[in-house]
């Protein structure tokens, strides 16, 4: 085993953890954390002035790149293995009133993530990321928000929180974008 393919499977190890580690994650941080926590609802955060988000959607803009990192060193059917994986943590975390909206959502979003990014992620990683990011974020918000509320009144909170997480992580994704071309470290 070269040097380089040992480091991708490493990074690769690394960052499958992580992404498993947002899961339950997000549902703690929905049920614990906010500067308001709604009775029978969620805790919620600002994310912009006048705006709030549940909690959880800190974790899910992170988990969607992070998914993505998982597919670009370990292969799409690692991915696959661990947005399936991901969904299990779902249902085994996730409060017993948002079971069916946590997983429905974090499969569809996931899934339609994969999408995406599998056919760009060869050449064009950071576009990848956040195009295939930005469709996974908008699926999640809607599914999650109408399955485990009955609305869509945190939408426009849910989407802009797992943007602003999504482009946090992009001085990581430019970072290792010219460090793998540096270095020639090629996607699984």
């Amino acid at each position: 085993m070269t040097d380089l393919h040992s480091r991708r499977l490493r990074e690769g190890a690394l960052f499958l953890v992580a992404f498993a580690a947002c899961v339950p994650l997000a549902n703690w941080l929905i049920q614990n954390v906010g500067t308001t926590c709604v009775p029978n609802g969620p805790c919620l955060v600002p994310v912009a002035p006048g705006i709030t988000a549940p909690s959880g959607v800190l974790m899910i803009g992170v988990a969607l790149v992070l998914r993505d990192l998982v597919q670009r060193r370990l292969g799409l059917g690692w991915a696959i293995g661990a947005i399936l994986a991901g969904g299990l943590l779902s249902a085994l975390f996730s409060p017993p009133a948002l079971v069916v909206a946590s997983v429905s959502a974090f499969l569809l979003s996931e899934l339609a993530d994969l999408a995406v990014f599998t056919p760009l992620q060869k050449r064009r990683l950071v576009l990848a990321a956040l195009a295939s990011s930005a469709v996974g974020l908008v699926i999640d918000s809607l599914v999650f928000l109408w399955l485990a509320f009955g609305s869509l009144k945190y939408l426009e909170g849910q989407v802009l929180g797992k943007a602003l997480m999504v482009m946090a992580a992009l001085p990581l994704l430019l970072w290792l974008r010219e460090r793998d071309r540096r270095i020639g470290l090629q996607p699984a």
